[in-house]
């Protein structure tokens, strides 16, 4: 949904969180198949590129993963920044 967020030129942001906070790291999207749906590296290329992937804080230091750990382009952030990004006055769509 958010990899056509973006081909659509909408602005996207998209937090990884529990296990999918280990896609943050290279390589391992390339680890996950799914029958029928896209490569999820070239999904997370795609959302790189002309989005805003964000790692959760939490869910980061729980998996010891840190700032040099993570593809560029992946931010660590919290809370705050996720309540700001879904209260944001333009925000028109929350999946979780």
């Amino acid at each position: 949904m958010a990899a056509v967020g973006v081909a659509s030129g909408v602005e996207v942001s998209l937090w990884l969180t529990g296990e999918s906070s280990w896609f943050a790291l290279p390589g391992r999207a390339a680890e996950f198949e799914l029958p029928h749906a896209a490569p999820l590296p070239d999904l997370l290329d795609s959302l790189l590129a002309g989005g805003r992937v964000t790692l959760c804080t939490q869910c980061a230091a729980r998996r010891d993963i840190t700032e040099k750990d993570v593809l560029e382009g992946v931010r660590i952030a919290g809370a705050q920044v996720f309540v700001q990004e879904a209260m944001a006055d333009d925000a028109q769509s929350l999946v979780y």
